[in-house]
């Protein structure tokens, strides 16, 4: 086992016992789905929009997805959200598979919505959405930190607590 992801779960769960004081307490994961398929030759990549075309995730995206499930697995995570798009929902889907979970689907230009939806939430939550669409919703959240994530940048884990006031509290991880 990587010494890199046993770090990252041993602060991750750490994180998570110092996040839970408090019974109201949610904690939201956020990620960017994992990597995806190349594209069909003069597609544009969708980050969003309605899809050129929706390319599946690729062997590593795959991986990616497994990793992410095996991390999150204990963290009492009671729904998940995707996209409408192939890449998210195959993100969640070790997951919600591992949790018996169904992942609901928000679509990618309606993040009002998913926020008024996850704010009133009784529990723990995982949205997989896009590089684009991700720093919309910390913000929309109430982080007031201001996230970018790049192109090639599929190993950031974003952890929002969400105390009974509301207050947002972000945890940056990579995995």
């Amino acid at each position: 086992m990587n010494t890199r992801y046993i770090l990252a779960a041993i602060v991750m769960t750490a994180m998570l016992a110092a996040a839970r004081p408090v019974a109201a307490d949610q904690v939201i994961f956020l990620v960017r789905h994992a990597e995806r398929a190349a594209t069909a030759a003069g597609a544009a990549p969708s980050h969003g929009g309605m899809p050129a075309d929706d390319p599946p995730l690729s062997p590593a995206g795959e991986q990616r997805a497994d990793k992410l499930a095996s991390m999150l697995a204990a963290s009492n995570i009671k729904f998940i959200y995707t996209s409408e798009f192939k890449r998210t929902r195959q993100t969640a889907a070790p997951l919600a598979k591992k949790l018996s979970l169904t992942a609901v689907m928000a679509a990618a230009n309606d993040p009002t919505t998913l926020v008024a939806t996850l704010k009133g939430l009784q529990g723990n939550a995982l949205v997989v959405g896009h590089s684009n669409t991700v720093p919309d919703l910390l913000k929309r959240l109430g982080v007031a930190e201001t996230v970018t994530i790049g192109d090639s940048d599929y190993d950031n884990l974003f952890v929002v607590v969400r105390d009974a006031a509301g207050k947002a509290t972000l945890v940056r991880l990579k995995f």
